[in-house]
């Protein structure tokens, strides 16, 4: 009787300990984070529609980043962030589909929200409609299942994880992260209404940071409007961008222990002690390195390849940091301003050209002309900000958790407008169509041929060319006036649908923070008019619940792409927002009167009509994109071979770079997912090899090659630039892969490079 009264008491103890961690933590948080990289060869990047801008290697790596926040007994929501250029319905349907099959009814289109990053250096084809796979030859299968399994197993990692804790937020202004690219758009709001902004972007960056009530911090999400094209349309590196560089620095400065918030000095590397003291030993050093010469290409076992940098220590959750996209239509990370690269002169400035050509004018980034320089300076504006709000997040998110989902036809919604002389009429939207002036593209990158930005005539010889696909019948000309359409792609069904139709909406709230999840990219006037009819839609309706505390945030790309969404004012003008705002001029008015709708319900606890299901045409995609026949190298050479080497006995400062080139396989034959091609060993007590730097650093490039467009042999170059935190002593470089033989089988390979001393 004794003995077993102990682990009774025990277990009564842990009930009370249990409901005392609840009652003062109020949810359940869990989060997750996998890898979506994808393939790094071969396939066309999405973003910019360049059928030349075709990966290469990678610059770091993308991934899945989720949280859930759930009551004990109620509610829960999902949030997946994605370093990608948009969500994707097809990927939103199978996902969801996946989730269903593993949990039931627990997450649905209703809870779950899965949003882009809008980054341009990702590889496309994940997509079902044929408008956003043409450059990348059809549908991308790789794309899509790597997009699909990553955001499946974060929202995993999350559920396994949820555990009692606490969520707070905080928020402030970031000033020199984003321009508006289309100021002349924007100037044609209301005077009135701009006077009650001082920016003519939105500035200010929304954080929620998650505590675990035992473990302490686990991750952070924030949401700040600035595009994803730090990195240009000539670019063929995988990247994040400057989201995705803003995220890996945040997680790992807070794996360093949060010391320090520059990005180039805060990720902890193993410190080597072969040797004592490395000043004084440098010569030993060079010894000890000379010893290490590169290795023949060998063999491995694929179990081999899970090389990281970045593990999961036993049962220790590691932070997860996301750089969540909003209202980013109209605004640029390129803050030094647009110029014709012909000239050096500032562009026009109501149509963003040089010499009415609109290919010759760019945006130029902080680091001009470095991209990656660029990428790093505006991740890392983001990545400080996000560390001053973390810190100094005190207010807790308390209250209900809740959720509202439609699914709406916006390619005829009836929606109610005020007439110039009182009253109302309804008005309606339009099948989708893009402007002439989307032909144009931006100054982050430029369209081709003789389009402009602001044309809201079109011209004779490329309305002959669009009527060839299809010719806008009256209706629709009217509907969408005054766009002149040079794509009617709402209409155009073969070989199945160019442009989504049926859209979803969506809210999210948790206590006092409310989400609102839309398919496309509000220009900045656009999202302040979403967001404030909503917040004081909701206040009036229970100003008890919500008062003076409510924030209200956009989550731009999220569950489905529909490309722009203008003001009105905005429409007139047909810049590339506006020539790109698919179903008219009304678009924004529908999109308030919508969301309207759901926070009625939110607020009343009503259940909302599931609407027309927006289409699943997986069985109807079309891939061009050739496979890889077979990989071979020389006579006389292995996979993995060293093909240009470290030099002898050569010794590296920190800033200065170190090269390998590696004879290599195709990246698709294996895309090495929550693996790496890349990595930078230091050599430790007893002659081990230890990973230190991989390819989702940002201080390594894995850059891939073919001699030639059709031929089986391939290179790989790795570049690493030595950081400012990296310790002295013994390093080396190896690459991983893949190769495919002539009868289809897939062999793993390593190989490394000499030996190389840092100091």
């Amino acid at each position: 009787m004794a003995a077993s009264s102990v682990p009774l008491f025990q277990f009564l103890l842990f009930l009370v300990l249990s409901r005392a961690v609840y009652s003062s933590s109020e949810y359940l948080i869990g989060v997750g984070s996998y890898d979506i990289t994808g393939p790094a060869a071969d396939v066309n990047m999405m973003g910019y529609a360049n059928s030349d801008q075709i990966a290469s290697g990678i610059h770091f790596r993308l991934r899945a980043r989720a949280f859930i926040v759930a009551e004990p007994q109620g509610n829960r929501v999902a949030f997946v962030n994605l370093d990608a250029c948009m969500a994707s319905q097809i990927v939103t349907i199978k996902v969801l589909e996946r989730l269903k099959a593993r949990y039931g009814d627990l997450y649905t289109e209703k809870n779950v929200a899965i949003s882009g990053i809008h980054t341009h250096a990702g590889p496309g084809g994940y997509l079902q409609y044929v408008t956003y796979i043409v450059t990348s030859l059809g549908f991308v299968r790789q794309s899509f299942d790597v997009v699909v399994n990553g955001i499946e197993q974060s929202i995993i990692q999350a559920h396994e994880s949820l555990r009692p804790g606490s969520a707070f937020v905080n928020k402030g202004d970031l000033l020199d992260a984003g321009v508006n690219r289309s100021p002349s758009s924007y100037l044609n709001n209301p005077a009135a209404e701009r006077s009650k902004y001082k920016y003519n972007v939105d500035k200010e960056m929304t954080l929620v940071k998650f505590v675990d009530s035992q473990l302490g911090p686990i991750g952070s999400f924030n949401w700040f409007a600035t595009h994803g094209t730090s990195m240009s349309r000539t670019n063929s590196l995988i990247s994040g961008d400057n989201k995705g560089a803003a995220a890996r620095f945040m997680e790992d400065w807070f794996e360093n222990g949060q010391k320090n918030s520059d990005s180039s000095r805060n990720v902890p590397r193993r410190v080597s002690t072969i040797v004592s003291d490395f000043s004084k030993n440098q010569s030993r050093l060079l010894d000890i390195a000379a010893t290490y010469k590169s290795s023949k290409g060998r063999s491995v076992d694929k179990s081999l390849l899970d090389a990281k940098v970045r593990v999961r220590n036993g049962s220790k959750r590691r932070f997860v940091s996301a750089f969540c996209q909003s209202n980013c239509g109209d605004v640029s990370p390129n803050t030094l301003g647009t110029f014709c690269i012909d000239t050096g002169l500032p562009c026009d400035f109501n149509h963003s050209t040089c010499n009415g050509k609109n290919e010759l004018c760019y945006g130029r980034g902080p680091g001009y002309p470095d991209e990656f320089e660029s990428t790093r300076i505006i991740g890392e504006k983001q990545f400080k900000m996000a560390v001053q709000l973390f810190n100094k997040a005190t207010e807790k998110l308390q209250g209900k958790i809740g959720y509202q989902h439609a699914y709406l036809d916006f390619s005829n919604l009836d929606v109610t407008v005020p007439k110039a002389g009182g009253g109302s009429e309804t008005v309606k939207t339009c099948p989708a169509a893009m402007g002439f002036g989307f032909a144009a593209g931006t100054t982050d990158g430029p369209g081709a041929f003789d389009f402009k930005q602001g044309d809201d005539k079109g011209n004779v010889f490329w309305r002959l060319v669009r009527n060839v696909l299809r010719t806008p019948g009256p209706g629709q000309v009217q509907c969408q006036k005054p766009k002149p359409i040079l794509l009617d792609t709402g209409e155009m069904k073969e070989p199945y649908d160019w442009a989504p139709s049926i859209l979803p909406i969506q809210m999210l709230r948790i206590g006092q923070l409310v989400i609102l999840s839309v398919p496309g990219e509000f220009t900045t006037m656009a999202g302040r008019r979403l967001r404030d009819a909503v917040k004081s839609f909701l206040i009036s309706l229970n100003s008890k619940e919500f008062g003076n505390n409510l924030h209200v945030v956009i989550a731009g790309l999220t569950n489905t792409y529909s490309q722009y969404i203008a003001t009105f004012e905005e429409y007139e003008v047909q810049r590339y927002e506006g020539a790109s705002t698919l179903y008219g001029p009304h678009t924004l008015t529908a999109y308030i009167q919508e969301f309207k709708k759901l926070a009625t319900a939110l607020v009343n606890g009503q259940t909302l009509p599931r609407g027309p299901q927006p289409p699943d045409l997986l069985d109807k995609q079309i891939s061009l994109l050739s496979p890889v026949v077979v990989d071979s190298t020389p006579l006389g050479v292995s996979f993995g071979d060293v093909k240009a080497d470290v030099p002898p006995k050569s010794t590296f400062r920190r800033g200065q770079q170190v090269n390998a080139t590696f004879w290599s396989g195709c990246p698709r034959n294996d895309l090495l997912t929550e693996g790496s091609f890349a990595v930078v060993e230091t050599l430790r007590d007893g002659g081990t090899w230890v990973p230190v730097y991989d390819d989702d650093d940002f201080s390594l490039k894995f850059k891939w090659s073919r001699p030639a467009k059709l031929s089986p042999e391939s290179q790989a170059t790795i570049e690493w630039r030595v950081p400012q935190s990296a310790a002295a002593g013994v390093y080396r470089i190896r690459h991983y892969g893949a190769s495919k033989s002539l009868f289809g089988s897939i062999s793993s390979f390593s190989g490394t490079s000499s030996a190389f001393v840092v100091v």
